[in-house]
């Protein structure tokens, strides 16, 4: 099965919520370049169809995570399998139709300068990170507060928001605490740099 195939079984058996069905058929829109756009620019997942990729590695990351008895028993947090779905899958919906087609300069190992293809930041919605896919998936289905601040707050301390609001949310909502180590582990530990 390939990355779209299966990210698209996991939302439509998961995510039961109104609005949901739209949400999935604008991501499989031409209107959306989700399952074809880059992770980020030049690091995790810089290459098509990175963002789908990290989307579904980030979700298994927090099915692993949530599994573990002691996140259960010592930590208490849990979690519906539609709400796992929708935090992982969506975290980063914000990187949809962001980055464009460019070229960056690099020296090869003779130390000549090289063209080579990259990506670029093409904002034209600049309303953030986690901000702006809680915003984006509002427009179509409802959120719960503690799916809401899981989703803003999945960059952890790695952001750019202040550490006592990350450190706030992750009290008040372990879910965004597992999801931002989700993301951390699926970026460093799966992905890597390429």
């Amino acid at each position: 099965m390939n990355v779209k195939d299966e990210f698209v079984e996991i939302y439509q058996r998961c995510i039961k919520r109104e609005g949901a069905d739209r949400l999935l058929q604008h991501l499989l829109s031409p209107a959306s370049d989700f399952f074809t756009a880059p992770a980020s620019t030049r690091f995790h997942g810089a290459y098509e169809g990175g963002l789908a990729e990290h989307s579904l590695n980030v979700y298994e990351c927090l099915c692993d995570y949530l599994a573990r008895e002691r996140v259960q028993e010592l930590y208490g947090i849990e979690a519906s399998d539609e709400t796992i779905a929708i935090v992982a899958l969506l975290h980063d919906l914000c990187k949809m139709n962001f980055y464009k087609p460019g070229f960056r300069n690099v020296k090869d190992e003779n130390g000549v300068w090289q063209k080579v293809p990259t990506y670029e930041i093409d904002d034209k919605l600049p309303y953030g990170h986690g901000e702006k896919s809680v915003y984006m998936i509002s427009g179509f289905m409802r959120l719960t507060r503690e799916e809401a601040f899981a989703i803003r707050y999945h960059m952890g301390f790695s952001g750019t928001e202040p550490a006592g609001n990350v450190g706030s949310a992750f009290e008040m909502f372990p879910l965004a605490f597992a999801l931002s180590t989700a993301d951390m582990e699926a970026t460093y530990f799966l992905e890597g740099k390429n």
